[in-house]
């Protein structure tokens, strides 16, 4: 397993993972506002953007993808800032390796179950034949009515790449995705991290209630719980300065 990755900058390391239909180009624009400070690598999870897809999908084998990835990037102390899905990675490999993650920051999701909040962006995604898709527009007039938020869509559109003869097809792996959804929505487990965490939630998100705290400090002890007001789920879109501030301050 190689992960697909981008770099930039220099200094100590941080390594940003993203979320669920993601890729390394979504924190393009905090990674280059993190560079002036730190050496920033953002890659592309297993089954998505130009990271292998392979058949199967949870957080232990992403934990390990990561492991060596950084192995292979010399990178032995790191801080981690995961987003959604890749803020469960970040979770499940500082749990088992808290010897390399020096500082945590988790982006608007739990250590736990988590609640189902893409089920019907799957099944939109899925009916969705790109082999009757003529242009990126016809896709998205597709999708309008069944992902009416535009955010939501456009962001889900830039998982669409056309082939050199000129037709469509998904940079990410969906159907091993959806198969895998329930190991997705799945918690993650481990010994406590008992090193500096941030957790960051979004105001206008249901990712991370009042009710995971207990949780949270439980296996994160000194974690410490923001709420940026005004920010969904996808809150370094939503609020990229309030989280950009929140984040190098976090870093130091």
């Amino acid at each position: 397993m190689e992960l697909f990755s981008r770099e930039f900058g220099q200094g100590s390391p941080v390594v940003i993972l993203h979320g669920l239909f993601g890729f390394s180009d979504n924190w393009q624009t905090i990674a280059k506002a993190l560079a002036d400070h730190h050496l920033v690598i953002t890659p592309d999870l297993r089954n998505h953007g130009r990271s292998p897809h392979v058949p199967t999908h949870t957080y232990p084998e992403m934990a390990d993808d990561l492991k060596v990835f950084l192995e292979q990037h010399w990178v032995f102390k790191t801080a981690l800032v995961g987003h959604s899905m890749g803020g469960k990675v970040a979770m499940q490999f500082a749990l088992h390796h808290p010897d390399i993650v020096e500082r945590l920051v988790v982006v608007d999701i739990a250590p736990g179950l988590a609640t189902d909040n893409h089920a019907h962006i799957f099944r939109a995604l899925l009916d969705l034949d790109l082999s009757r898709i003529a242009t990126r527009q016809e896709a998205e007039a597709w999708l309008e009515p069944r992902v009416p938020d535009f955010g939501t869509r456009q962001f889900l559109l830039k998982n669409i790449t056309r082939n050199a003869d000129g037709t469509f097809a998904w940079k990410m792996n969906l159907p091993v995705l959806w198969g895998a959804y329930p190991d997705i929505l799945a918690g993650v487990q481990g010994e406590p991290f008992d090193k500096p965490t941030l957790f960051i939630r979004g105001s206008r998100s249901n990712y991370v209630q009042d009710e995971d705290f207990p949780l949270i400090r439980r296996m994160f002890p000194q974690a410490q719980v923001v709420t940026i007001e005004g920010a969904g789920h996808w809150v370094h879109a939503d609020k990229p300065t309030e989280l950009l501030v929140l984040v190098r301050e976090f870093l130091g």
